[in-house]
């Protein structure tokens, strides 16, 4: 079956799952286009990975979107997708690999360089479809220089917390809930919840339910607070310094956040520390794993130049310039950390096991759109100060998870591993 006919059974398929009809146009490449770049960075993140890209010499047309998934989706529909997609979703680049649609990588980068989890076979063949061009630490919580927290749970009102986005609302929660599973039960439960494995109905599980009844409660402390996570942008306001230094509370000392909220936190960032998250979560505990999170690059296109820029970018000295020009962080093994103490820190913690990918962006996008459909309606029931009924939504979940062909029981291009102990 050839690449192009694959793709046009794959378009046909999603226009059937839409129930809609269109004329798909197929667009030729000219070996002289620029090399096109789908990715989520906007603004001055785009520009610093648009300078990056210049100093490969290789002509690209990069566009940066937070509907990233239904501008790819149309794309692909017109038969012109990009040669290249940045993404965290590995769920949905699982389902753009299982129809034939990506390239395999396997010869544009060095695996040992990466190591699992971030760079799991993604077939029974042992090929790989992605690799990960920018990496972040999640399982902490930041706070401010002086204002060192306990070793025991917070309260609601100490947490600054918001739901809001400019693509999809609600991840900021499924990362307290995946962090409690993680912390509660460990690698080796959190790997199967994630690739729904084991012929376990795991959102009915006692793993995820006692996990997410326990968030919930935290939630129930404080109804106001509850409907200001509903309504905050979990970056803050766009001109201000993050939900840390400038939060609508304006009391909150801490933030269960990614490594990345140093850059929401601009001038401020200096005065902010991080500590592991599990002491502070619902019930506390002690550290079993931590979660990380990438932006994964996937080659639609076999052009010799998409090719060699996805080389270069993968490369030591790629991601050395990438993360030296964009203050970000690599999980390339060879790029060793440059910066303050507190960037070796959170280094440290990616380099170092247990180890675990982000549930959430593992999961088929129909069930991960449910888990976060769920965090947003558990919010807005406890800000009413309604039961949030998780055994319903959960429920809810997990007949999403019924009707999707499960990529940790059998699909082709799931990562085989989620976690990782080295």
């Amino acid at each position: 079956m050839t690449r192009r006919f694959r793709m046009l059974v794959f378009v046909v398929v999603m226009l059937l799952v839409a129930a809609g009809g269109m004329v798909v146009v197929w667009a030729q490449h000219d070996d002289e286009e620029p090399v096109t770049i789908l990715g989520t960075w906007t603004a001055g993140q785009a520009e610093q990975f648009e300078d990056v890209l210049r100093g490969f010499g290789i002509p690209f047309r990069y566009q940066g979107t937070a509907a990233q998934r239904e501008v790819l989706l149309s794309k692909v529909q017109s038969g012109d997708p990009p040669d290249i997609v940045i993404m965290p979703g590995l769920g949905e680049l699982a389902e753009y690999a299982e129809s034939g649609l990506l390239e395999p990588l396997d010869e544009f980068y060095e695996p040992r360089e990466y190591g699992a989890p971030w760079m799991s076979a993604g077939s029974s063949s042992g090929q790989v479809y992605w690799v990960p061009v920018k990496a972040d630490l999640k399982s902490i919580v930041w706070y401010r220089e002086g204002e060192e927290p306990g070793d025991s749970p917070a309260p609601l009102r100490s947490w600054c917390v918001g739901m809001g986005d400019d693509g999809a609302s609600g991840w900021p929660g499924t990362d307290w809930i995946e962090d409690l599973v993680l912390q509660r039960e460990g690698p080796g439960v959190y790997e199967k919840w994630a690739l729904g494995a084991g012929g376990v109905k795991w959102w009915r599980s006692d793993p995820v339910r006692t996990a997410w009844e326990a968030w919930a409660g935290l939630l129930r402390q404080d109804e106001r607070a509850a409907e200001d996570a509903l309504l905050t942008d979990h970056r803050g306001d766009p001109d201000g310094h993050g939900l840390l230094f400038d939060g609508p509370r304006g009391g909150c000392a801490l933030e269960h956040q990614g490594s990345f909220a140093l850059s929401f936190y601009r001038s401020d960032a200096k005065h902010a520390r991080l500590t592991d998250s599990a002491p502070l979560l619902p019930g506390g505990g002690r550290v079993r794993a931590h979660e990380v999170t990438g932006d994964f690059a996937a080659l639609f296109s076999d052009r010799p130049e998409a090719q060699r820029l996805i080389e270069r970018l993968a490369s030591k000295e790629g991601q050395r310039e990438w993360a030296d020009r964009a203050d970000v962080f690599s999980a390339n093994r060879r790029v060793k950390p440059r910066g303050d103490a507190v960037k070796g820190e959170i280094a440290r913690r990616l380099r170092e096991g247990p180890r675990c990918l982000d549930a959430s962006d593992v999961m088929a996008p129909a069930v991960r759109d449910a888990f976060y459909e769920a965090v947003l309606l558990t919010i807005a029931r406890a800000a009413a100060g309604r039961d949030p009924d998780v055994p319903g939504l959960l429920q809810d979940v997990q007949r999403v998870q019924d009707a999707q062909s499960t990529p940790g029981d059998g699909g082709r291009a799931a990562p085989r591993t989620v976690c990782s102990t080295r």
